[in-house]
């Protein structure tokens, strides 16, 4: 497979991991107000964040060079206030498109990881 500009890695992991909290939260509740809350407290860059570093420690070394490259995208004029945080978020999708295109069954792993530290 030809490599993909890491915007879109970013771009296609933010949409995997949308799903992913999606249908491990869509029985929490039948509010549909909870649920939002419940499901936007998940997915956004400061929580994407945090998994982040909860992942990097166990990162191969091309994961690792995949994060630090996501990393270094430049940051939207809006987001600069919280660019560190912003950063890491964006590495955490460019990651996790990365896996679902390159190595699924590491992304299953790495979620099911994620899912039992939430």
């Amino acid at each position: 497979m030809a490599e993909m500009n890491l915007r879109h890695y970013a771009y296609l992991g933010d949409a995997i991991w949308e799903l992913f909290v999606r249908e491990h939260t869509i029985l929490m509740t039948q509010n549909s107000k909870q649920l939002h809350k419940i499901t936007t407290d998940k997915v956004n860059f400061s929580y994407q964040a945090k998994l982040l570093i909860a992942l990097e420690e166990k990162l191969t070394d091309e994961e690792q060079e995949i994060v630090r490259r996501g990393r270094n995208l430049t940051v939207p004029i809006a987001r600069r206030a919280n660019q560190v945080k912003y950063r890491q978020a964006t590495a955490f999708e460019t990651i996790l498109g990365w896996w679902y295109l390159h190595d699924k069954k590491r992304l299953e792993y790495m979620l099911k990881e994620l899912w039992e530290k939430l």
